[in-house]
């Protein structure tokens, strides 16, 4: 099962060589949210599950009841840097009795389990801006950040305080 979870051209470079390199593979599913199929997929070997056919709690639980019920070994998820179906993606590799992967935008992947902790937390870390040079900058706006807050509100009710009592 994948998980189409960023842009199209992601799950059309990975497909080709997923097909190639594991012809032993029964089917590859694919859950998505766009529309049509991305090229070279095999729709004889595998089917498509689109996110708008799931929508509301029982839509979602006779998804999860289905993935359960088929016995995918592998969930491979799409964690690109974009904000497409993150609630789902996240649901789905709980809710799923398999092996997950997450593939990056850069077609790294790695496993989703405790052998793989330092990759995860850099990759948790890269994602939220807190590596190398930049992560120094986000963690000085995070320190500021109350400072910031107070001196706003101070003075916005410093000039409304002024306005107030000019008229």
């Amino acid at each position: 099962m994948l998980v189409e979870s960023g842009s199209r051209y992601l799950i059309e470079h990975l497909l080709p060589g997923l097909y190639s390199n594991h012809p032993s593979n029964e089917r590859v599913d694919l859950i998505t949210c766009f529309p049509g199929l991305p090229k070279g997929f095999d729709e004889s070997r595998g089917q498509v599950f689109r996110t708008t056919d799931y929508q509301g709690r029982d839509g979602r639980k006779r998804l999860y009841a289905h993935l359960r019920r088929a016995g995918y070994d592998i969930l491979g998820i799409v964690c690109a840097g974009e904000p497409i179906m993150t609630k789902w993606k996240w649901a789905l590799a709980l809710q799923a009795p398999s092996k997950v992967f997450i593939l990056n935008e850069n077609g790294d992947y790695f496993w989703l389990d405790r052998g793989q902790w330092k990759t995860i937390r850099h990759f948790v870390l890269f994602r939220a801006g807190l590596s190398g040079a930049e992560g120094v900058a986000t963690l000085t706006r995070l320190a500021l950040f109350p400072f910031t807050f107070t001196y706003l509100v101070l003075f916005a009710a410093y000039v409304h305080l002024r306005r107030a009592l000019r008229t």
